[in-house]
């Protein structure tokens, strides 16, 4: 193909995506306002670490990939920015996508597609896209609508993109099939052709559905603690009913999907989305729970000060850089609530001080501590479980085998 591809956004949906379309033969060129990220990019340099990107973009930079801070003249637009909610009402900030849409309306020329990436609340592309494209319209331009979902995650970013199936939201069907096919280049997984509202909707549902089965396990963590049973022990039980599975309980829900998308729901639906809302409820808790699991065990053993505990992770999942509503933050921000300083905490995949007594070495981390907090379960902590065996452990993710050990 021919056309001209300008992807708005190069963060962790927008680089990957334009990176992978790029090394399929596409003529991409990359935006981001942020000027230091546009001219790391243009030395080469990838601006997040992710298993198999650095081949991705060797292959898009062959094929001749661009990085630019201006939007460029285009035949299609890939907008991919950040959707943040209101923490009071919970409906969608749409600032990021609206500021997008009107810089490209700008440059623009006749017959183009918009194709919005970023997860938005059921509607927002009627009300606050549309609006700005059909004011534009009134300049002799025809922009034709779409909206597709990213489905991916930090740590399988290349895998997801090439093997997970699509949705493509879009208002005739001749522009749907013309998207289709643009990620049919790279999308080896079906891809679902809809209406724009039905495409809105299914990727706010697909993540209030994945959260609503991690409260339950949550719930469960603390309706065993009351009973005195081994979650865990129950949880297994309890799979082997063949239609029965129970997911692993945790101290907290992070990333800009699971934790934040069925809050829309919640703010567009109020008095509807009652699940919804009592599963984020349940989830946003666990982390004021595991603080409170830290004081007893504190307690119990004669620790008298905080800074002999020490978190181990700072990321949302394991094996990533990435720190989006990671549930180590939540607990922090809990503590700062509540006055309390001098946790220390450590990280392998963070390299930069983000955060009061961060460590940068585990051994050194692991010397300085009485009582270690399992956050997120990275390799390394699988790898080095035999020098832990002089330290109490909250394990939160139920990864390692110890008489010394406190779980959720």
């Amino acid at each position: 193909m021919s056309e001209l591809i300008n992807v708005i956004g190069l963060g962790y949906i927008g680089l990957p995506t334009a990176l992978m379309l790029a090394s399929r033969g596409m003529k991409v060129v990359g935006t981001d306002l942020d000027i230091n990220k546009i001219e790391q990019l243009q030395r080469g340099k990838l601006t997040f670490a992710e298993d198999g990107l650095e081949e991705v973009f060797k292959s898009a930079k062959d094929n001749g990939i661009q990085f630019s801070a201006s939007y460029e003249k285009a035949d299609i637009y890939i907008v991919a920015v950040p959707t943040p909610f209101h923490k009071s009402n919970k409906k969608i900030i749409a600032d990021y996508l609206i500021l997008a849409v009107q810089n490209i309306m700008c440059v623009c020329g006749e017959n183009v597609i918009i194709v919005v990436e970023s997860t938005v609340s059921p509607g927002t592309i009627d009300m606050f896209v549309r609006p700005i494209v059909n004011a534009g319209s009134g300049k002799n331009k025809t922009i034709h609508l779409v909206h597709a979902p990213e489905r991916i995650i930090p740590g399988k970013m290349i895998n997801e993109l090439i093997h997970n199936n699509r949705t493509i939201g879009a208002d005739d069907i001749e522009t749907g099939q013309r998207i289709k096919a643009v990620y049919s280049t790279f999308c080896k997984g079906d891809i679902e052709l809809t209406d724009i509202k039905t495409a809105e909707m299914s990727k706010v549902v697909e993540n209030a559905y994945r959260d609503i089965n991690i409260a339950y396990a949550n719930e469960l963590v603390k309706i065993c603690k009351a009973a005195g049973i081994d979650v865990y022990e129950l949880i297994r039980i309890a799979n082997k009913h063949p239609r029965v599975h129970i997911l692993t309980p945790g101290p907290g829900v992070g990333g800009h999907c699971i934790s934040v998308d069925p809050w829309f729901l919640v703010g567009d639906y109020p008095g509807l989305a009652n699940i919804v809302l009592a599963a984020r409820k349940i989830n946003d808790s666990m982390p004021e729970y595991v603080l409170a699991r830290i004081s007893e065990i504190m307690e119990q053993h004669n620790i008298d000060t905080i800074d002999r505990v020490g978190l181990y992770g700072l990321t949302y999942k394991e094996n990533v850089d990435d720190i989006r509503e990671s549930p180590t933050l939540q607990l922090l921000k809990c503590m700062k609530r509540h006055l309390a300083r001098g946790i220390r905490v450590y990280d392998p995949y963070v390299k930069k001080d983000i955060v009061e007594n961060q460590y940068h070495n585990f051994d050194m981390f692991i010397q300085d501590i009485d009582l270690l907090v399992i956050m997120v379960g990275h390799d390394e902590i699988r790898d080095k479980s035999d020098k832990l065996e002089n330290l109490m452990i909250l394990d939160t993710r139920n990864i390692v085998v110890s008489n010394n050990v406190f779980k959720l």
